[in-house]
């Protein structure tokens, strides 16, 4: 592998104020991917923008990685008002929902991310506000409490979350727009993983950028840190253009193998062909055996693995469907097949 180009190309032009390490998105034809969910996107918009009125409140749900908090970054960008994003698990207190409401200006966004995890009291205040827009206060104690209505800036609510099913019936219902984010492709991965070397000012031939994008789970969160990763690998061995020998280089340093999976994907399927023969074999156990916690593997590991058929769930626990066994015996375990048995496992 040749090292030996000039590495002046790939120096970032950053300066002080600009401390964003991918890009960002300034309108829904700079959002790559997702396109049914962005032609709608783009008639509530502009219908909202005609009207003079703010948007319909929206639900955005799916994997994680998969850009909601960006998309919701670009909604603001279209309508031109100023988006302001936290988080539910800080917002402990109905005080501290009800002090960020009563900040918001007319027509702007609030964005709350993992909203599934807001406290029920808590919750409860976002109903008047989502319909009515405005909050009860109570001020006082005991028998001399008052309760005052607040009233709010009309506003649109962006909610995010991973587990809709976590989301309470009664708030999902206050949502006029509710969106479902799926997995990216490799061909829209790979203009992903061009448009953030592009912007961090790292040429990426695209030959090796589908090389990322077919490696990426799906997810655009992780196609650019692996874009950032092989920026590093260029920049050290001073190569000027990352071509796909370097990409495979950085890929097999980072312990990504050629089907995507990383380290800990393939220790949870070599545990269950070592230990169990195939499975079946609880998610508890192998949650022990890999010293992960339970929810990583069922919100991060298990749903790639499910994708690429290399895992199946059954009620008695999770099994690796008996066409992959041969294939992964042979990859996992260095066991050597026939050549139709490696070709059945394929």
């Amino acid at each position: 592998m040749n090292f030996s180009a000039p590495i002046e190309l790939l120096n970032l032009q950053e300066t002080p104020e600009d401390k964003v390490i991918s890009f960002e998105p300034s309108c829904f034809d700079e959002y790559l991917g997702q396109q049914a969910i962005k032609e709608k996107l783009k008639i509530y918009v502009t219908a909202a923008k005609m009207r003079s009125e703010p948007l319909d409140h929206v639900l955005l749900f799916g994997p994680p990685g998969l850009g909601k908090t960006t998309l919701a970054r670009v909604i603001a960008k279209e309508l031109g008002v100023t988006l302001k994003i936290t988080s539910a698990p800080i917002l402990e207190r109905t005080g501290d929902l009800v002090a960020l409401l009563s900040g918001i200006g007319p027509s702007e966004i609030l964005f709350i991310d993992e909203i599934h995890r807001l406290p029920k009291n808590v919750e409860e205040i976002l109903y008047s506000a989502m319909e009515q827009f405005c909050v009860d206060v109570i001020i006082g104690q005991g028998a001399g409490a008052k309760s005052i209505r607040l009233p709010l800036n009309h506003f649109t609510l962006i909610g995010a979350t991973t587990k809709t099913s976590l989301v309470s019936a009664p708030l999902q219902t206050r949502f006029g727009i509710v969106e479902r984010l799926d997995f990216y492709e490799p061909e829209e991965l790979t203009q992903i993983a061009l448009q953030n070397a592009q912007f961090l000012g790292a040429p990426l031939l695209p030959d090796a950028a589908l090389c990322l994008g077919s490696r990426a789970r799906g997810t655009p969160r992780i196609v650019k840190r692996l874009v950032r990763r092989v920026r590093d690998f260029a920049q050290v061995n001073q190569c000027s253009v990352a071509d796909t020998a370097l990409v495979e280089h950085a890929l097999h340093f980072l312990g990504i193998d050629e089907d995507g999976l990383n380290k800990l994907d393939r220790d949870v399927l070599t545990h269950i062909l070592k230990d169990f023969d195939g499975g079946p074999v609880g998610v508890e156990t192998l949650a022990a055996m890999t010293g992960e916690d339970r929810e990583t593997l069922e919100d991060v590991i298990e749903p790639f693995l499910l994708r690429k058929g290399l895992l199946q769930k059954t009620p008695r626990g999770r099994i690796i469907p008996a066409k992959k066994v041969l294939y992964l015996r042979r990859k996992l375990l260095g066991e050597q097949q026939s050549e139709q048995a490696t070709l059945f496992g394929d």
